[in-house]
């Protein structure tokens, strides 16, 4: 159920919305079926930056991808927790208490979810910047992928989204925007600080091209 309900919102009814009336454009995502799993890493400037993403994914694998999102703020109550699992299928990530619950916390968390063979997306900037600014990542994403290094990332831009629903905002209006999408890249280092700088640099070329 919960598998043709995705694809019906996101490949048809979010996808044909933020094309014809937002103006996102698009980049093929073919190529993601040839992988068993992967992360995407994005930087992040609206709330519309995930439903952009989930929108852009070949349809029938869909249901195995899913979000990383903070669980004190879309989980906040039984409502949006199982709206967000649901809707988003997002992993919601408890931010607080992790010393009293370590198997709640976000690295171990991600972790078991690529072990059952879902596939991730990720926003290691932690939260909202500004349009068209990359913040400083965070290191979640480098110990992931030091841990899986099995897993390739795949590097996304999203140029537009901060203007077609920025902070504070509602309702999407109609901007400009794209989202582009880089190679699979496996790591080659257990380094976490030379794996930010990679994918840093992949996204920061994503927005040159």
């Amino acid at each position: 159920m919960k598998k043709y309900t995705l694809r019906f919102i996101y490949s048809f009814v979010l996808r044909w919305f933020l094309k014809l009336i937002v103006g996102v454009r698009f980049a093929k995502t073919d190529f993601m079926k040839e992988l068993d799993q992967f992360i995407i890493v994005a930087n992040h400037n609206s709330h519309l930056d995930t439903i952009t993403l989930l929108a852009s994914l070949p349809a029938d694998i869909l249901h195995k991808v899913k979000p990383i999102a903070a669980g004190d703020y879309f989980g906040k109550n039984w409502l949006t927790r199982n709206l967000s699992s649901f809707f988003i299928n997002a992993v919601l990530i408890d931010r607080k208490g992790m010393k009293e619950n370590p198997e709640s916390a976000p690295i171990p968390r991600m972790i078991s979810e690529l072990e059952m063979g879902n596939s991730l997306i990720l926003f290691p900037e932690g939260t909202r910047g500004e349009p068209e600014e990359l913040k400083p990542f965070k290191r979640g994403i480098a110990l992931v992928l030091s841990k899986k290094s099995d897993v390739p990332y795949i590097p996304a831009f999203l140029s537009g989204m901060g203007k077609n629903l920025p902070k504070g905002g509602v309702i999407p209006v109609p901007f400009n925007s794209y989202i582009r999408f880089g190679n699979p890249t496996w790591v080659a280092s257990e380094d976490t600080r030379s794996i930010i700088s990679k994918i840093q640099d992949d996204i920061l070329q994503l927005r040159t091209e």
